[in-house]
């Protein structure tokens, strides 16, 4: 039995530590722009639906790069791999403030896209191969707790400094995965071996039992996307808008801890639904609350809401795809989820914009929370799997590692 495997505390692991550090810096950068770039666009003169394409732009980018990262690393090493990544998406940041034109904006976010790519594949995937299957929950929950953090400062600092007048702070904290390359050698050295190389003939397999789960996960992030991207446009005062993105990375961040440590001990059967059930009543919280005179503590309360459903949706799609897949899957199932995530996130960013500009943000708002009660019972019949796989922790263990004691 190894150290991992006894119920002691995952912070203790080198692996973990590392691959905090190296995310609480990665996605500050994602954070920091995330809803302050559009609002800067916006402020600009831009439109909403271009204003939301600098996210969508970003976030095509990412998904089209995704697909190669499982190649890349098998080819030339997960360590270089992520420093190109780190690099990539930290060192453009700046370049934002070189002109004023959401065109150049798009090509900027072009390259942030592709090193944001790197970031997301790896991180869960070394996630996922730090620790036995029987606490892949946890160290899932952790690595979401790591990259939800910056959301709890950085996406509401980020927007109120930009609507202050800001934008350049912005642009250069963005810079900060630059400082992530110094993680890189102390957690691959921690895992102790590369990316594992997936078996012939298993990607199609992989990607057909990851699907389900990530295109769940794709409605809930749209729904997350929408939010973030366009309540500090609907208002710009950045006092209520900045206070409500507060309140959705907050949920975020302790729900996406405590739901892998909740399902690694019990299954996802009642957390799954009661997840995506919450994300509904916040979004219909927030529609409310815009539409309704001093409607402000509705808007706080329907954000935190939906940051709670959808911080727990993240990490239990996650790992229902990882069971789903089996072992020697990890990389292919971490770019589909992953792809997902940010195709809903983008997704988020244009659509809700387009049918807001016709309806209004209150009214789309609704429609979204139609959607994702819609997909309320592939929520319901999703987590079997799962169930099998956590029922029996040592079966699902993987065999130590030569030379564990």
């Amino acid at each position: 039995m190894t150290v991992v495997q006894r119920r002691t505390s995952l912070w203790r692991l080198p692996a973990i530590r590392s691959l905090v550090g190296l995310n609480v810096l990665g996605f500050l950068s994602y954070s920091l722009l995330l809803s302050a770039l559009p609002a800067h666009a916006a402020g600009l003169g831009s439109g909403l639906t271009a204003a939301g394409s600098v996210t969508t732009v970003f976030l095509v980018a990412t998904v089209l790069a995704q697909a190669a990262v499982p190649a890349l690393v098998a080819r030339l090493g997960a360590g270089p791999v992520l420093v190109v990544g780190l690099v990539a998406m930290g060192a453009p940041s700046p370049l934002y403030l070189l002109a004023d034109d959401v065109r150049w904006f798009a090509v900027v976010s072009v390259a942030r896209g592709i090193g944001f790519a790197v970031l997301t594949v790896l991180g869960s995937t070394l996630a996922a191969q730090a620790v036995p299957a029987a606490r892949r929950g946890e160290s899932i929950g952790i690595y979401g707790l790591a990259i939800s953090l910056p959301t709890l400062a950085a996406v509401p600092g980020g927007t109120a400094l930009t609507l202050a007048g800001h934008f350049p702070v912005v642009a250069g904290l963005a810079a900060a995965p630059v400082l992530a390359v110094v993680f890189v050698p102390g957690l691959v050295r921690a895992i102790g071996r590369p990316a594992e190389p997936e078996r012939a003939g298993s990607s199609r397999a992989a990607v057909r039992a990851a699907a389900l789960p990530s295109l769940l996960l794709l409605v809930v992030t749209l729904a997350g996307g929408g939010l973030v991207t366009f309540l500090p446009i609907e208002r710009p005062d950045g006092v209520l808008a900045a206070a409500a993105l507060l309140a959705f990375g907050l949920g975020t961040a302790v729900c996406r801890w405590g739901a892998g440590v909740l399902a690694d001990r019990s299954g996802a059967r009642v957390l799954l639904p009661g997840a995506l059930a919450l994300g509904v009543a916040g979004l219909l919280l927030v529609a409310l609350g815009l539409r309704t005179d001093g409607g402000g503590a509705a808007v706080l309360a329907g954000s935190a809401a939906l940051g709670a459903g959808y911080g727990a949706v993240q990490n239990l799609t996650l790992v229902l795809a990882l069971a789903r897949a089996g072992e020697g899957r990890t990389a292919t199932v971490s770019a589909v989820w992953n792809a997902c995530f940010d195709t809903g996130t983008a997704v988020g960013a244009l659509a809700v914009g387009a049918v807001a500009a016709q309806l209004g943000l209150p009214v789309t708002y609704v429609l979204v929370a139609v959607l994702l009660a819609a997909v309320l019972p592939v929520a319901v019949t999703l987590p079997r799997a799962l169930r099998r796989t956590t029922a029996d922790p040592a079966a699902a263990a993987p065999p130590p590692p030569a030379g564990s004691p």
